[in-house]
């Protein structure tokens, strides 16, 4: 993996560059679709790609228990398994620690899990995660870190804050560098702890000289408010070396990716653009649209006139509300490609205005438009 830089903002730190990967080239700031199984749900990987997508993200927790890293090796990498044929990030299974917590048992060597499919034991240890994740043949892959809520007691924060740095020695320790592997900064809500966090890993090297290829910023987006994640995400890249890619990860909201932007961030990924657009909301550029809503029986126009997707560019308001309110399958689909078009042409069009100079103004005008993130107004 190779990152280059192309241009930076001159009014903010938001910049553009390029990821070279083994499965092909794709430009930052970038969004990735979220295939936790290796699928998009009820979208074809043509579909993805449709949308402007160049990156998928997948979980490599699930793909490790069904169907398994020896099938996916066997049948030539998760990239082709899918039939996407383009660069493919794995997260480690460190947010499975987090929803599974009721299961799951945690000590040095990794964490003990019960499989959410059977219900079998099975451990997972940062030597398993660096593995499994050149068995399946991603392109970028995230060390296994120990997640817990931001809001949870600061011993508890502190001691999985140290736990995953300590994982993630060990996880350089056992590194190729024939793809790139990420450390992922934690540390809670507090700006210190975040700041350790990004010196300890921006200083470590594995035993042979190996560091890390990137930084993913985890730990948000689960119960902090707007500002205090802008703050965090202000404290915290400054500490991380310019010249790496840098990962926000399952942020977010369109007005969250702005944000990120704005400060610094490479790389996102999120369940919204996909999960809504199946539960019938559209993001457009005025603010959230819920299709369901009686309102739009008759409503002739696009679900944003402000989309060239090509679901606004066929189909009315009218229509897709007619197929969700009829259970047809065709109504989420459509949702879900038009929520990802809007996601990668706000990315493309930062992109844009990144390189001309005008990114500041650009973005003023978006946010003033965009829903800030449920439960904070600030």
């Amino acid at each position: 993996m190779k990152f280059r830089l192309v241009a930076k903002d001159t009014c903010s730190e938001a910049r553009t560059g390029q990821i070279e990967t083994r499965h092909g080239v794709l430009e930052t700031p970038a969004f990735m679709p979220v295939g936790t199984r290796a699928s998009v749900r009820g979208l074809t990987a043509d579909q993805i790609r449709q949308t402007g997508a160049s990156i998928l993200l997948v979980n490599l927790f699930h793909l490790w228990l069904r169907p398994g890293e020896d099938v996916i090796h066997a049948l030539g990498g998760v990239s082709a398994f899918m039939g996407w044929n383009g660069p493919v990030l794995s997260d480690s299974g460190g947010y499975q620690i987090l929803s599974l917590a009721d299961s799951v048992k945690i000590r040095e060597e990794g964490a003990s899990f019960r499989s959410p499919y059977d219900g079998r034991a099975v451990f997972l240890s940062p030597e398993d995660v660096v593995r499994i994740s050149a068995d399946i043949d991603v392109d970028l892959a995230m060390v296994l870190d120990h997640l817990v809520s931001p809001l949870a007691k600061e011993e508890e924060v502190r001691e999985a804050l140290l736990r995953t740095l300590r994982w993630a020695k060990r996880s350089l320790d056992v590194y190729q560098e024939d793809r790139g592997l990420f450390g992922i900064v934690q540390g809670g809500i507090d700006p210190e702890s975040r700041r350790f966090s990004a010196r300890s890993l921006r200083e470590m090297v594995g035993k042979d000289g190996q560091r890390f290829s990137g930084y993913g910023i985890g730990g948000l987006g689960i119960g902090e408010s707007f500002s205090v994640r802008n703050h965090i995400l202000k404290e915290t890249i400054p500490e991380l070396e310019p010249e790496k890619p840098r990962y926000l990860m399952g942020i977010g909201y369109p007005s969250d990716l702005l944000m990120g932007v704005l400060n610094g961030v490479d790389l996102f990924d999120c369940v919204l653009p996909s999960r809504n657009g199946r539960n019938g909301m559209a993001f457009t550029r005025s603010g959230k649209l819920v299709i369901r809503n009686a309102r739009f029986l008759k409503d002739e126009g696009p679900l944003d006139p402000a989309c060239s997707c090509r679901v606004c560019s066929q189909y009315s308001r009218a229509y897709i509300h007619h197929l969700f309110r009829s259970g047809e399958m065709l109504g989420p689909v459509l949702n879900t490609i038009h929520n990802l078009s809007f996601y990668m042409d706000l990315l493309s069009e930062a992109r844009i205005h990144i390189r001309s100079g005008t990114l500041s103004e650009w973005a003023t005008r978006q946010l003033s438009a965009l829903d800030v993130p449920e439960g904070d107004q600030s």
